[in-house]
């Protein structure tokens, strides 16, 4: 089995930072793509950026704004959140695709850390 543990959620005031970190443990034959969702009240849940081989991916809400980054070796995805907006207030959730040997390829979520950005 594999988990994915979400760290450093919080409260923020608009034009603040935080950065996210999620660590994937278990099973793990290798991970594919490895990247940040969020939900927000009444909303869906929306990719917010991926890490894609190693191409990256970002939401037009966050470009600019928000950077993702990855260490393989550690089978870890950080999110570093700047010039936060009300807007971005969401449980953010880290998912990954995970080779878990044998052919068998998964995907799995994180219980999701809240953010919330006040104005």
């Amino acid at each position: 089995q594999v988990q994915l543990v979400e760290s450093g959620g919080g409260l923020v005031q608009a034009g603040g930072s935080l950065r996210l970190s999620c660590a994937a443990s278990g099973k793990i034959f290798n991970i594919n793509d490895m990247g940040w969702y969020r939900q927000a009240p009444g909303k869906q849940r929306e990719l917010v950026a991926v890490y894609s081989g190693s191409s990256m991916k970002y939401a037009d809400s966050v470009k600019g704004r928000f950077t993702i980054s990855r260490d393989n070796a550690k089978n870890t995805v950080h999110l570093q959140m700047s010039s936060l907006k009300p807007e971005d207030t969401a449980v953010y959730y880290c998912n990954a695709d995970v080779d878990v040997g044998w052919g068998t390829k998964n995907n799995y979520w994180g219980q999701g850390t809240q953010v919330t950005v006040s104005s």
